[in-house]
């Protein structure tokens, strides 16, 4: 399918920081072509900077196991829900690091663990209407009997717990709605729909 609009379709009228700390605030002000010709009145948008990061789904094919990880994540506090999630090993992208770089050290530092390979298998946008965060995808193929344990960086204040369980046990818990979070359900069911494939190689 060919899009009927690209970049060159957008005429960017000014671009200002807000906020700068920890993540960044910019505002946009532009004009698009519409569908049925012509272009927009002035859009005026904020848009969360966060940088790009990388998503690694670590499994074994041999046990039919995969490797989750279990850490805080604060802004889930406000719904009300655990804050303590199980998500997939992920990291974002520091200048001069490419993704596969970012995949590796993310492995190590999250989950004590060395990858026999790595594939990249997308890039997907995590939250368009109001991010540019972008993430790269890849699977792991790893020895589940070598994670175990507490991992993450202390001068970060990382405290991450690793899981290694049954790739049919983790569906079931994106299924039940126990993992709830887009990357790992993402990377799950993209699991459900490869694992007898990866299991052949």
């Amino acid at each position: 399918m060919k899009q009927k609009y690209s970049h060159e379709d957008v005429e960017l009228l000014g671009k200002r920081t807000l906020f700068q700390g920890f993540f960044t605030l910019d505002e946009y002000r532009f004009k698009h072509r519409l569908f049925n010709g012509g272009w927009s009145g002035e859009v005026v948008r904020e848009v969360f900077e966060r940088g790009d990061a990388v998503i690694v789904l670590p499994y074994d094919p041999n046990t039919d196991q995969v490797i989750l990880i279990e850490q805080i994540r604060i802004p889930v506090f406000r719904s009300g829900n655990t804050p303590w999630l199980l998500e997939l090993v992920a990291g974002m992208i520091e200048p001069g690091e490419s993704a596969l770089d970012v995949a590796s050290r993310e492995l190590k530092e999250e989950a004590g663990i060395k990858a026999r390979k790595i594939e990249k298998l997308a890039t997907y946008f995590s939250s368009p209407g109001g991010s540019s965060e972008k993430f790269d995808f890849f699977w792991a193929e790893v020895d589940a009997s070598q994670a175990h344990g507490v991992h993450g960086l202390s001068e970060e204040n990382e405290d991450i717990l690793v899981h290694v369980m049954g790739r049919a046990e983790a569906f079931t818990l994106v299924k039940d709605g126990i993992i709830n979070n887009a990357s790992t359900v993402i990377g799950l069911q993209w699991l459900e729909l490869n694992y007898k494939t990866l299991r052949l190689k």
